[in-house]
This record gives structure tokens, C-alpha cells and sequence, in this order.
């Protein structure tokens, strides 16, 4: 996709003209230009708003028009500028991984709430993709010892790098296929995953940002709820007597995850609303004795 930007190279021009060839297909149009505008010119998107006249140089004219086109053709902003904000952390991310979401804030708030008071749990995320879920428990708890896997070598070393940037590097991060490389003698008091919960047939994912990210990390047999069926029972296994397990899945599966979850012997089985209001977060307790 080409664009032919008319006019000056003006900031205002060009923020004028991208944010029109956006609106097509971005709910987000003037955002987007902004921060694209501010990738190129290094600059922070108050820079922008300060210098309307300032021009950009040619170089940067064709950089920006790289971008506006890879955005025009749908390309989530997190993978053109390779970060997003979750938990008001910076986070990188990458092709490999799926883009952090507010809605998963969710699960990091409620296992705060509940784990107020504890000092020294355990815990471990598992499919940790950026690894968005353990770093920020551990930023609010640097007492806490936190595991967290992913399948995806790529996705490993991603969560790794950031767990190296934002300096929380007592999360342990490493490749295992769910728990197979998780050590059989290892028990948590916490078991937490935003897994893959969507079924391949959604038609969801053919449109919007989904259809850039990795289809391993969103899509799951049994009407999206084979992996979380697989991990509420494997978990039993891992977790301490007593411990929880949180599940983030989709918003019309909350019924079936507290099936699930009870089938499976677990105790006080809740859900919890999304920022949208929707069931998004299901949790429980195993009483293994």
C-alpha cells in the first residue's frame, strides 16, 4: 500500500493527512499518527502539539509513510513501535507474543486483592507470552517467587529482556510445554494463565489486531477451552493445599470454566467482570488433602 501525502512536510500537515487515511479503518486515527509521527522523530507526542510548523526531513518523511501503511493495513501499533504499556510498565513486544490488554489487568488486580497480605507466595504463570502477568505481580512484590513459562522459545526470551528492563529479574522465566518442564516436586500457591480460549471457527479472527498475532497463542480445540481444561486439571498436581488457580478466558465461556473447574473437585469457584463488564476472569481454590 502507497500513500501520496500532498503539501508541506509539516507536522501539522502530515498528522492532518495521516490521521484522514487512518479514520478508514482505525478507531484510533489521531492517536496512531501521533505516535507514529513521534517514533520517527524520536520525540515525546507533546513535541508535536509545541511544534505544529516544525518539518520533517525527507528520510523521515519516507519513514513515516512506511509505517502509516503498515498501520493502514491493520498492523497493531505495539508491533510497528515494538512497545506496549501494561500495568504502566513498558513492555516489548513482538510478532511472537500477543499484545498485553487492559482487560487482563483484571487478573493482576484480583490476585493482589486476595494476596495483599502474603510476603512470601509463590507463584506461576503459565503462557506468559511478553510476560506481562508475572512481571507486574512481581513489580507490586518483590518477596514473591515467580515462575513463569511459555512454549514459545521466541516468547521466552522476549519475557526475559523485560524482565531485564524493568529490573525484576528474580521472575524465573523458561521454556516448558505447560507443566512437562516444570519440576514434579515444585508446588505453588498461585497458578495463574491467560491461555488460548478462543475456537478456530470465531470469525473474530479475521479481523482487527488478532489477525496479526500468533494464532498458537489465541486459538484452542473443544470451542477454545481445551487448553484451559487441560491446565485446571494438570494444576492440581502443582498447586499447594489450598491454593488458587485464575484463568482469564472469553467473555461467554465464564459458565463453562466454573463447570470446569468444579467438575474437577475444586472449591469456591468465582467469576469476575472485565473493564467491559463482561465474565473474564474465573478463579478457585484446591483443597489436596
Amino acid at each position: 500500500m502507497h500513500f501520496r501525502l500532498v503539501g508541506d512536510n509539516s507536522i501539522a500537515n502530515l498528522t492532518a493527512q495521516g490521521q484522514q487515511l487512518l479514520a478508514i479503518n482505525s478507531d484510533s486515527a489521531k492517536l496512531d499518527v501521533d505516535i507514529l509521527l513521534s517514533l520517527v522523530l524520536n520525540k515525546a507526542r507533546s513535541y508535536l502539539l509545541t511544534w505544529p510548523e516544525k518539518k520533517l526531513s525527507d528520510k523521515q518523511l519516507l519513514e513515516f509513510i512506511n509505517l502509516l501503511a503498515r498501520r493502514a493495513q491493520g498492523e497493531p501499533i505495539a508491533y510497528i513501535t515494538g512497545v506496549k504499556e501494561f500495568w504502566s510498565l513498558p513492555f516489548a513486544v513482538s510478532p511472537a507474543t500477543l499484545i498485553p490488554r487492559p482487560d487482563t489487568e483484571t487478573l493482576v488486580e484480583l490476585v493482589l486483592e486476595l494476596y495483599s497480605d502474603s510476603t512470601s507466595l509463590t507463584c506461576l504463570d503459565l503462557g506468559t507470552g511478553t510476560g506481562a502477568i508475572a512481571l507486574a505481580l512481581a513489580s507490586e512484590n518483590s518477596t514473591w517467587k515467580i515462575d513463569a513459562i511459555d512454549f514459545n522459545l521466541e516468547a521466552v526470551k522476549l519475557a526475559q529482556r523485560n524482565a531485564k528492563s524493568l529490573n525484576l529479574s528474580q521472575v524465573d522465566i523458561y521454556q516448558s510445554d505447560w507443566f512437562l518442564g516444570i519440576a514434579k516436586n515444585k508446588t505453588f500457591d498461585v497458578i495463574v494463565s491467560n491461555p488460548p480460549y478462543i475456537d478456530g471457527d470465531d470469525v473474530n479472527l479475521s479481523q482487527g489486531d488478532v489477525r496479526f498475532e500468533p494464532k498458537s497463542a489465541l486459538i484452542a480445540n473443544e470451542q477454545g477451552l481445551a487448553d484451559i481444561k487441560h491446565i485446571a486439571d494438570k494444576a492440581r498436581h502443582f498447586l499447594n493445599s489450598g491454593g488458587t488457580l485464575f484463568f482469564e478466558h472469553g467473555f461467554e465461556q465464564g459458565h463453562k470454566v466454573r463447570t470446569i473447574l468444579t467438575d474437577l473437585g475444586y472449591n469456591n469457584v468465582q467469576t469476575r467482570q472485565d473493564l467491559n463488564g463482561h465474565e473474564r476472569i474465573s478463579w478457585a481454590i484446591y483443597a489436596n488433602f
